[in-house]
């Protein structure tokens, strides 16, 4: 399946919040980001990613493995997605850094999830901040297969336009090269 994402800097948060509010009922989550790539940088140069995300919520803790392969859409940069939970984060670690993998950057981000139907998709939106990055950001994502990328893409641009942020918001920028510049 395909994650047919679009991301946009958010320069109302507070007015997009109360119109995602209003379509759902927020998740409040932290995001304990760690990304993987051999010693070669071999993921990297091949546009894939390899990552070990622990979320805590509210009442629960739990821990996703996620490969993104190559992206097939240069517009949007949406990818391939493949994302298991595992029961035991550290042993996820350990497999990875066992396997030859090495951590390449680590990060939190926190983050609004809100998931809807919307256009005939469910979607999820994620009003996201990085706290070593300026600004607020919007993700809305939904999982096609590649024959619909096209149009899920659309109808996100629309989900977009109803909560007031246009095409000129729009971003490519990842919150790993944002957060390795600030790093620098």
């Amino acid at each position: 399946m395909i994650e047919a994402e679009l991301k946009a800097r958010v320069h109302a948060p507070e007015a997009v919040m109360r119109q995602l509010d209003a379509r759902a009922t927020a998740r409040v989550e932290v995001y304990r980001d760690t990304y993987y790539d051999r010693p070669d940088g071999l993921l990297d140069m091949g546009d894939q990613e390899l990552r070990v995300r622990t979320v805590h919520g509210v009442d629960s803790t739990r821990t996703l493995l996620t490969f993104k392969d190559a992206r097939v859409d240069e517009v949007s940069g949406s990818k391939p997605e493949y994302e298991t939970v595992v029961a035991d984060g550290e042993a996820a670690h350990a497999v990875l850094r066992g396997l030859g993998y090495i951590p390449v950057i680590a990060f939190e981000k926190r983050c609004r999830n809100y998931e809807f139907e919307a256009r005939g998709r469910q979607l999820l939106a994620t009003l996201v901040r990085v706290p070593e990055i300026d600004g607020t950001f919007l993700e809305i994502e939904t999982h096609v297969e590649e024959a619909e990328l096209a149009a899920a893409l659309d109808d996100i641009r629309a989900v977009l336009a109803d909560l007031g942020i246009g095409s000129q918001d729009l971003t490519k920028e990842t919150y790993t090269g944002a957060v390795a510049d600030r790093r620098r």
